[in-house]
């Protein structure tokens, strides 16, 4: 029976998704037919499932859907249709696409991203149950009054907590939240103050987890002499013109110098009108969405601050090893909690559970922006993308050509670190062969790596951050964009000038 108060709003949105979703992949079959025969020859159109996921990006604000049917775009391209008599095209493609899950799935680098975030989930719930958290947000309450000295508070907790950012995320959003909402601070702009001091202060310093990792990296292509990375690392940190932006423009726009623009702005307006702190849709993704804090008797701040500073101090012990330091800091709380009664054996392994399970959503939009990212490198985006960048430029303009293009690329994969891999190996022996100073040109690399992975809408920085701080990561990325591009701009500037000066 026809039911005039039917809600068909619903069925209808799904039925055009589904015939958008059929008219993008049928597309991309047609387009096979008109490819070079080898992959390395695709060109231009190795940047079609990139400028695909941009745009349905912002059409539907749905990044899940966005990063299968991007990556689905590139495996069909990659697997061709084939003739009856060798198989089905449709079994090749999804054939294909479950091999580059299985191989992003087996890789290294998400094997060691799920056991540390996960595990990281696990230690912000049991500082939480303890806590820790509470006592802490209370110490900081005393000094922080007002909502400026609250985000400025978080900004130089960002710097202190340098070693990973990670961890820095985690923890510092985990810790501020509750102070920041009781100054109706939009879920918006804690993020951003998080964000802008993990990944841009870790590319800084040179005792953090990504010092050790591109040290390895400038010795295994030949620019540092083994042993000595970490040396090399330290001489890019004066040009590392990104992480200084990034991590300097926070204080000047919590202080007014810089004012609110943008989306930051009608999220202000939103929370002034008596709004929700968070945007729609950031329960999905909040880590702490449904709990509901138990705040122990005589609550410590040292169950907080003694993890914390066992997490930093075991990961530094154990060569940088970030993964044994989080198992190191596991043990450690176990005993100590345990010790007090603050928790049983029991409550201590539902509750390392409860922050497994609010990692998920976390680790499967990075464990998909991963998969995008080895499905473009198969059909050599990033390559096309520099070579097509550097191809007409002379060794002053270098450094500044490799820095946009770079921060593109990055801005549409999100691995930071999977780009360094990829593109050190082409940035370097160029610099050495066009007399370009190759310290500024690896620098380049590096603030490109950190700027688009900080705006990118699903990056491992952005991700992380939207889950400690409560914020929809979409939200948090629009918001965040115009610091970014200010910081990104005056970074061009800065590698135009080095060009030419060194």
């Amino acid at each position: 029976m026809f039911n005039p108060f039917k809600d068909t709003s619903k069925n209808t949105n799904s039925k055009k998704t589904l015939l958008g979703v059929i008219c993008v992949l049928a597309a991309t079959f047609i387009l096979t037919y008109f490819l070079p025969a080898e992959v390395e020859n695709f060109g231009f159109f190795s940047t079609l499932p990139a400028i695909f996921l941009i745009v349905y990006i912002f059409m539907t604000q749905r990044i899940v859907e966005s990063l299968v049917l991007a990556s689905l775009m590139g495996v069909i391209m990659v697997s061709r249709p084939v003739t009856v008599g060798e198989g089905t095209w449709l079994g090749n493609i999804f054939s294909d696409f479950s091999d580059s899950l299985l191989e992003t799935m087996m890789d290294e680098d998400i094997a060691w991203l799920i056991i540390v975030c996960g595990l990281m989930g696990s230690i912000i719930s049991l500082i939480e149950k303890s806590g820790g958290a509470f006592a802490f947000g209370e110490w900081v309450a005393k000094r922080a009054r007002t909502r400026k000295s609250s985000l400025i508070w978080t900004w130089i907790l960002g710097i202190i907590i340098f070693i990973d950012d990670y961890l820095n995320s985690l923890t510092v959003g985990a810790c501020m939240t509750p102070l920041t909402d009781r100054h109706k601070v939009p879920r918006e702009f804690l993020a951003y103050v998080v964000d802008s001091t993990a990944a841009p202060l870790c590319v800084l310093i040179p005792i953090s987890t990504w010092s050790v990792f591109c040290g390895r990296i400038l010795e295994a292509n030949d620019w540092a002499p083994a042993g000595e990375g970490l040396k090399y690392f330290i001489k890019t940190i004066p040009f590392n013109f990104y992480g200084w932006f990034a991590a300097l423009i926070v204080p000047l726009v919590v202080l007014g110098v810089i004012p609110i623009v943008g989306p930051m702005k009608k999220a202000f307006k939103r929370v002034e009108e008596g709004g929700p702190l968070a945007p729609a849709g950031s329960e999905k993704i909040d880590i702490h969405a449904g709990e509901q804090m138990e705040i122990p008797e005589n609550p410590s701040i040292w169950n907080m601050a003694l993890p914390i500073l066992v997490l930093v101090f075991s990961t530094l012990f154990m060569d940088m090893d970030m993964q044994a330091g989080v198992l190191i800091t596991l043990a450690f709380m176990f005993v100590f909690y345990l010790a007090q009664g603050v928790v049983d054996a029991e409550e201590f392994i539902d509750v390392s559970l409860i922050g497994l399970k609010n990692m998920i959503l976390p680790l499967i939009l990075m464990v998909l922006a991963f998969l995008f990212a080895n499905v473009s490198r198969q059909i050599h985006f990033t390559l096309y993308v520099i070579e097509t960048a550097t191809a007409l430029v002379s060794p002053r303009f270098l450094p500044l050509a490799v820095f946009i293009a770079l921060s593109i690329t990055e801005f549409i994969t999100g691995t930071n670190w999977g780009m360094y891999i990829i593109a050190l190996p082409i940035v370097i022996p160029l610099a050495v062969a066009t007399g370009a100073n190759v310290t500024v040109a690896v620098a380049a690399v590096l603030s490109a790596g950190v700027f688009g992975s900080h705006i990118c809408f699903y990056s491992d920085a952005t991700v992380i951050t939207s889950a400690a701080t409560g914020c929809n990561n979409f939200d948090h990325a629009t918001t965040q964009l115009p610091y970014g591009l200010m910081g990104a701009i005056a970074s061009a500037i800065c590698f135009l000038i080095a060009g030419f000066v060194m």
